[in-house]
C-alpha cells in the first residue's frame, strides 16, 4: 500500500509541475478533474506540496474545495480497506 501512495505522489507532483509550467508559458494545461483524480487515487499529499512549493492552484477557492474532498475521500476508503473497519463493513453487508 506504501509503494502504492508513493508512486501516486510522484505522479501527481510531477503533474503539478507540468501544469504550473504549462500556467506560466501559455501552453495546454492539465484539467482540474485530472488533478483531483490523481488526489482522490492518492496523491494528495503531495499535491498539498506541490500546492505549497510551487505555488500553484492554491488561490482557486473552488478547486482548493474539491481537492478537500477528494482527499477525504482517499482517507475513508483507506481506512475501510486497511482497518478492521473493512471487517465490520463486510460482515455488515
Amino acid at each position: 500500500m506504501h509503494a502504492l501512495y508513493l508512486g501516486a505522489g510522484v505522479v501527481t507532483f510531477v503533474v503539478y509541475a507540468i501544469d504550473k509550467r504549462a500556467a506560466r508559458t501559455g501552453r495546454h494545461r492539465i484539467s482540474e478533474n485530472t488533478l483531483h483524480l490523481l488526489a482522490l487515487l492518492g496523491g494528495w499529499p503531495a499535491a498539498v506540496i506541490a500546492q505549497q512549493t510551487l505555488r500553484h492552484k492554491t488561490a482557486k477557492r473552488s478547486f482548493r474545495a474539491v481537492f478537500w474532498v477528494t482527499a477525504a475521500a482517499n482517507v475513508i476508503a483507506f481506512v475501510a480497506l486497511t482497518t478492521p473497519v473493512a471487517s465490520v463493513l463486510r460482515i455488515a453487508g
